[in-house]
């Protein structure tokens, strides 16, 4: 239980250093190059989800977090500790659901900064990325394990 409430805390307070280092680095829409056409940062504030979905309607993000923060913490509460994976998927999504949370109860918006050159992809941040590996954790997980029970 402590390993997963470490890597919480890591993967949120790196999302949070991360954001305060480009908002106090970066002017707003500002792009620096990392890797030459592969990714760069970008400062971008966004009040919605992926593409901007829903701008503007942060009680939607607000609900959804509380409900998802609840959801993952039963699903973490009542899961078998030898889960492993789908612990630290749960951890994952966890911390990236609490990192936009921070923002938006605090800024009103996400900041996000990492920008794709070779895709047309939205900008994302540390949070995004946690979640978007914490549901690849859970889904392998249950796809092991369903194979296991079948097999």
């Amino acid at each position: 239980m402590v390993l997963y409430l470490i890597l919480v805390f890591l993967v949120i307070g790196s999302d949070q250093l991360l954001k305060s280092w480009v908002v106090g680095h970066l002017s707003f829409g500002a792009f620096k190059t990392i890797v030459p056409n592969v990714f760069g940062l970008t400062y971008v504030q966004n009040d919605g989800a992926a593409w901007s979905i829903l701008r503007g309607q942060q009680w939607f993000f607000y609900l959804v977090t509380i409900v998802a923060v609840g959801v993952i913490g039963y699903l973490f509460y009542t899961s078998e500790r030898s889960e492993r994976l789908y612990r630290t998927g749960l951890a994952l999504m966890l911390a990236g659901a609490l990192g936009n949370f921070i923002d938006r109860l605090h800024l009103k918006y996400v900041v996000d900064m990492f920008q794709l050159d070779f895709i047309n992809f939205p900008i994302f941040n540390i949070a995004d990325m946690a979640l978007t590996f914490g549901v690849i954790c859970v889904l392998i997980a249950i796809m092991v394990k369903e194979k296991v029970t079948h097999d």
